[in-house]
């Protein structure tokens, strides 16, 4: 009895020891975030000191370097969380290999000309000076960043791009009036909700299908998977080539689409012949089981997730860059930046080590979340996920669709665990009809496999669906009454 109080005495112990460990971690990550927003506003200061708009630009530039470590901490998840949740990487591999690239994607191919508002969803010539279009700008990216901030504490991965998009429109309205938005653009990115998830999902889903009526369900899957594992990775080579040809180095180089295509297909044919001797090699003395295919998967894999960060911080960093580089020129011209502005080095390299710093900080747990708290995800799983987020956003490119990278991705992850799920209980539905019952055993475990099997976790499907759909509505609001507070005080 005596023995049972002091293992309960020590169990306590270990509990608090371990919440005050966790809480110190928190602290450091919160004092190493606000020591890059210090570094920041002492960079602008110097930068800008003796102007007359040096407030706003200094302000912008601290507005900005939260976002971005706020897309750090929450969008990078999609790039790198099925390779973590599949073990291809490790949660350290993955942070640094994202880190790297989401940084070298931001600077080497990320200074396009950006749009000064958003996705076009609201018109500059409607804001009445520049003053007006500073402070819209202003609240729209701090309101986004606020949101993301939230909904990484909740674990719920979410657009940035709606982020901004919402918090652009919200400010807009508040300042200019609803005449100012551009509606047909924004029932469209409402529609990509719906599309991007399901287009993701089908996708992946398919792919998976494909792998496992090809590879897993032949009498020998290792024979298959030299023939197949080729293949399906010249394809996903190829579609990479063009996902980063005509998205992510559209600043360094702007073919026409045939050239596109056919640096793709020479990517792919190349990818194809140096991956059979390789396969090859590496399924000599693998066991005839799905596991060993699997394991074929794990190079193309990691690949998958440092080329997804590299084109993510091409393009994504423009949601905290875009709107401060706004700011920064209607600032030094006085008046709002209609059209396109270019990118200073100084705002890029913000948003891109900000990128980098906020996933580094705070981006495991929505890795955790993307890779292993929806569906349990092995790296052939992974794989269909991320060839599944290249084509989708290649094929919406083409078809003039609005999408979000994060809920194609993370629509890929939930498409192959309902895949999984509906063959696994179609599986079991066809054993039960294959016995006959006649003794209490055979009636007990017939019982039990009549209970479906749940595959993919239903609420965090609803928690994830649920900040979709309020994402564009919160940032528009919050921005709105940021603007709107802020004019009160400040005039």
């Amino acid at each position: 009895m005596e023995l049972d109080k002091v293992d309960r005495e020590v169990a306590r112990v270990a509990k608090v020891q371990q919440a005050v460990a966790a809480e110190q971690g928190g602290l450091m990550k919160l004092g190493l975030a606000l020591f890059f927003v210090v570094l920041v506003f002492l960079y602008a200061t110097q930068v800008h000191a003796g102007t007359n708009v040096s407030y706003f630009i200094i302000a912008a530039a601290v507005i900005g370097a939260y976002m971005a470590m706020n897309i750090g901490a929450n969008d990078v998840a999609n790039n790198v969380g099925p390779a973590v949740g599949s073990k291809a990487l490790t949660m350290a591999g993955a942070l640094v290999i994202a880190a790297v690239f989401e940084a070298a994607g931001a600077l080497l191919a990320g200074g396009d000309v950006v749009s000064t508002i958003s996705k076009d969803i609201i018109s500059p010539t409607a804001f009445s000076d520049g003053i007006t279009f500073i402070w819209a700008m202003m609240a729209a990216l701090l309101a986004a960043a606020l949101w993301l901030n939230l909904a990484t504490w909740l674990g719920a991965p979410v657009s940035t791009t709606h982020s901004i998009v919402g918090g652009v429109m919200g400010a807009g309205i508040a300042a200019a009036g609803f005449g100012m938005v551009n509606w047909p653009v924004m029932g469209g990115i409402a529609a990509s909700w719906v599309i991007s998830p399901i287009l993701g999902g089908v996708i992946a889903a398919a792919f998976l299908r494909f792998v496992k009526l090809v590879i897993v369900e032949q009498e020998d899957m290792i024979a298959a998977s030299k023939k197949w594992v080729p293949i399906l990775v010249a394809i996903m080579a190829g579609t990479f080539t063009v996902y980063l040809v005509s998205k992510g180095l559209k600043h360094l180089w702007k073919p026409e689409a045939p050239v596109v295509w056919a640096v793709g297909l020479a990517v792919a044919v190349i990818s194809w012949a140096a991956m059979r001797p390789y396969v090859a090699h590496r399924a000599l003395g693998l066991e005839n089981r799905k596991k060993s295919v699997s394991l074929l998967f794990r190079v193309p894999l990691i690949c998958s997730a440092a080329l997804l960060s590299f084109a993510h911080g091409a393009n994504d960093v423009a949601n905290a860059v875009g709107p401060l580089a706004a700011i920064v020129s209607a600032a030094e011209s006085g008046a709002s930046a209609a059209g396109k502005v270019s990118l200073p080095l100084w705002v890029m390299v913000i948003g891109a080590i900000g990128i980098s710093i906020g996933l580094l900080l705070f981006g495991p747990k929505l890795i955790r979340t993307v890779g292993g708290e929806i569906t349990k995800l092995n790296q052939m799983r992974a794989f269909c996920v991320a060839l599944s987020a290249a084509i989708t956003v290649i094929a919406a490119s083409a078809l003039g669709m609005p999408v979000s990278s994060t809920h194609i991705a993370v629509g890929g992850v939930f498409g192959v665990g309902f895949l999984r799920e509906y063959l696994a209980n179609k599986a079991n539905g066809n054993a039960r009809e294959l016995s006959k019952i006649t003794t209490p055993e055979k009636v007990a475990a017939k019982a039990e496999k009549k209970e479906k099997r749940r595959l993919v976790r239903r609420r965090q499907a609803m928690n994830i669906a649920t900040a979709w759909i309020i994402t564009v509505p919160l940032s528009a609001t919050l921005a709105a009454a940021l603007y709107l507070g802020a004019r009160t005080f400040f005039g």
